[in-house]
């Protein structure tokens, strides 16, 4: 059995070998992998393995960036730190799944379950996107924090009305109409908000649903929004994403 494994922690990792050779001394472990870049390139140079240990969040982003960049059809047994609801999802998508720390008898039961999955030699599209969105709601920020000053302060997410830009910096308003800068770009704030809360109307901002007052239709069959707090600026979704802000509002995701 060829093992590819793509874990950043140097230390879930090591163990995670060294249970492997113990369980399954003839295991042969093509590499192992801490970020989705050098995932991705070595996917593109390297032929599939037959089963891949994988860890969700890495260094450089969700692990899920990968399957968007590569075609991945071998069983993934994911590592993960994710509980509750999400985990059903695993026993769809995935032949298994190992909470952090790993321990050796969940492990032997995973590998169990890949042995008889492929002595049955099913022939399976594994399908990794669904699985993406679920855990992805379950890693969108909770709370950003800011210093202003000497001081630090972690705001939560849910008290945030939007997201702005302003002479080329990142600001964003409470609903109790205070303002705190942030040092990161919308596009990199746009994948790490749950979009059933949040959606970005334009190129200067990410709004939140409950920020709305009022809408009006606009020219070029725009939507012309009237935000609270209040807002200098005119916040108007764009005419390319004016359809699905009106699916957004609707409650339909993308």
């Amino acid at each position: 059995m060829k093992v590819l494994i793509i874990e950043d922690e140097q230390a879930t990792a090591d163990r995670l070998i060294k249970l492997l050779t113990e369980i399954e001394p003839e295991i042969e472990i093509l590499n192992t992998l801490d970020s989705v870049s050098s995932s991705i390139d070595w996917y593109k140079k390297n032929p599939n393995p037959d089963l891949v240990f994988q860890d969700i969040q890495l260094a450089d982003g969700s692990a899920f960036e990968i399957f968007k960049e590569v075609e991945i059809k071998v069983p993934v047994i994911f590592i993960t730190a994710f509980d509750q609801y999400a985990l059903q999802a695993f026993r769809v998508n995935s032949i298994d799944y190992l909470l952090k720390p790993v321990k050796k008898e969940e492990l032997i039961e995973a590998l169990a379950k890949y042995s008889e999955f492929h002595k049955s030699k099913r022939q399976v599209d594994f399908d990794y996107t669904e699985l993406a969105k679920i855990l992805n709601k379950e890693s969108f920020q909770k709370r950003f924090v800011v210093r202003y000053g000497q001081k630090i302060k972690a705001i939560d997410v849910d008290d945030i009305a939007y997201f702005f830009t302003s002479e080329g910096n990142i600001f964003f308003k409470t609903f109790e109409n205070l303002q705190y800068p942030l040092d990161v770009s919308l596009d990199n704030l746009e994948p790490i908000l749950d979009p059933l809360k949040f959606y970005r109307i334009n190129r200067q901002f990410i709004i939140s649903y409950k920020s709305i007052r009022e809408m009006y239709t606009y020219s070029k069959s725009r939507v012309k929004i009237i935000l609270h707090p209040p807002c200098e600026q005119d916040t108007i979704a764009s005419t390319d994403r004016s359809g699905s802000f009106k699916k957004w509002l609707a409650g339909q995701s993308e």
